[in-house]
């Protein structure tokens, strides 16, 4: 469509992370074509990233030799650094009642799902604050229409680059179904929380990030950072002491029908790895 990657407008079109994996691939056949000397590579092509960072969680990284990472999966230009990344903590909280017949005798029921409404009735919703985010994503429960419900799970995630906030939700969480357990106690709550990636803040004198904005530089991009509410395997990387640095892959509209790629966006974005590949300064 002109100069846009697109869908047929029934599905999204997989530009994340594919996008990327696209420019990763392009620079290196183009390096390899030339015949010029170029830095020594290794690459990570990690599966499940969007259930929550799998592939890279479970990366031996024994094997990588690497210090320094270069992700393409953020959103917008390549000239778009990720300044911050949020802790992402997951929660599921499963409720059983007591199943009985709706029409013939509720009263010997307990409904789970009134009890999971009750719950999500009593957390927070939506943005929070700058850098907090609070999300009940899925609710399942109940079996037929003529039952009362047994069991209800839901699941559910907060984010936030502060610290202070993570602990002032999960204290929330636990206060809540605290009082849910008090208010009905024949039922029984169980709640899990965990955490999905930990948040990060690139720095001035970071090593990744001076690279990649002499890089830009040297392509003709100003470079330009931007805070993130969303995880990459980036996360994971700096967790595992590999200076890693997050960039835009020329998609927009992630997760949705009207995802699209910009042309322009991804050559350029192509020529930032060819830029990276080819600085053999050291």
């Amino acid at each position: 469509d002109g100069d846009r990657i697109v869908s047929d407008g029934t599905t999204i079109l997989g530009g994340d992370c594919k996008a990327g994996v696209s420019v990763i691939l392009e620079a290196l056949e183009s390096v390899s074509e030339d015949g010029e000397e170029y830095r020594p590579v290794e690459l990570a092509f990690t599966r499940e990233e969007e259930i929550g960072l799998v592939g890279a969680r479970n990366l031996d990284f024994t094997l990588i030799n690497a210090k320094e990472a270069i992700v393409f999966d953020g959103e917008g230009p390549v000239s778009q650094i990720t300044a911050s990344s949020p802790t992402y903590i997951g929660f599921d909280i499963e409720v059983t009642g007591r199943a009985a017949h709706a029409g013939v005798e509720p009263e010997k029921g307990l409904s789970a799902i009134q009890i999971a409404a009750h719950i999500i009735s009593r957390l927070p919703q939506g943005r929070l604050d700058e850098n907090t985010t609070f999300n009940v994503g899925n609710i399942e429960g109940g079996t037929v229409r003529n039952a009362v419900p047994e069991n209800t799970t839901i699941k559910g995630e907060f984010r936030s680059t502060s610290l202070e906030s993570l602990d002032g939700l999960r204290v929330q969480i636990a206060e809540v179904l605290k009082e849910v357990r008090d208010l009905y106690p024949d039922a029984l709550v169980d709640d899990h929380l965990h955490t999905e990636f930990e948040t990060y803040t690139l720095t001035d004198d970071d090593p990744a990030t001076l690279r990649t904005k002499n890089a830009l530089a040297s392509i003709g991009l100003d470079p330009t950072m931007k805070p993130s509410g969303g995880g990459t395997d980036g996360n994971v990387f700096r967790l595992n002491g590999i200076s890693s640095v997050v960039v835009g892959m020329a998609d927009h509209g992630m997760h949705t029908v009207r995802e699209f790629v910009t042309i322009p966006d991804l050559v350029d974005a192509a020529h930032l790895c060819e830029a990276l590949l080819r600085d053999v300064a050291d």
